[in-house]
Formats: C-alpha cells, structure tokens, sequence
C-alpha cells in the first residue's frame, strides 16, 4: 500500500499528484490518498470514474478526507 499525503493543497492539486504517483504503480497495487480539500470527494470519484482505476473507499475523519485508489490496466 502507498500512501500520498496531500493535505492542505486545494483543487485541481490532490487529483495531479495522484495522477503523477498512479504512474509509479503496477496494476492492481493500492493508493492511500489523505487530503483536506472538501471537493477531493467529488474530484476523486470523477477521476475514478474517467480514468477507469478503482475508488475502493473513501472517509472522512474529522476534517481529513481518506481515499484508497487501486491502479487499474489501461484500456
């Protein structure tokens, strides 16, 4: 499991790194993203959702957001 910290980074930042650390990554590991912009939620499940790679879960802990990405084969 990875993990990328981008707390107290704001839109479109979060959703970049993640993009950068998902490169680094094999098919099928896993991405633990900590972030405290609010609209992570949605920019997380749009990514997801145009990249193709797996939104496994997402929380909120207080006023820090937790997303876990698995890295999907490119289509």
């Amino acid at each position: 499991m990875h993990e990328l910290d981008v707390r107290g980074l704001r839109c479109p930042i979060p959703v970049l790194k993640t993009c950068q650390a998902l490169k680094d990554l094999a098919a099928g590991e896993q991405l633990h993203i900590i972030a405290t912009d609010a609209a992570s939620v949605d920019d997380f499940r749009i990514f997801t959702q145009q990249t193709g790679h797996k939104l496994l879960q997402s929380e909120q802990r207080d006023e820090v957001f937790h997303f876990w990405i698995e890295k999907t084969q490119k289509v």
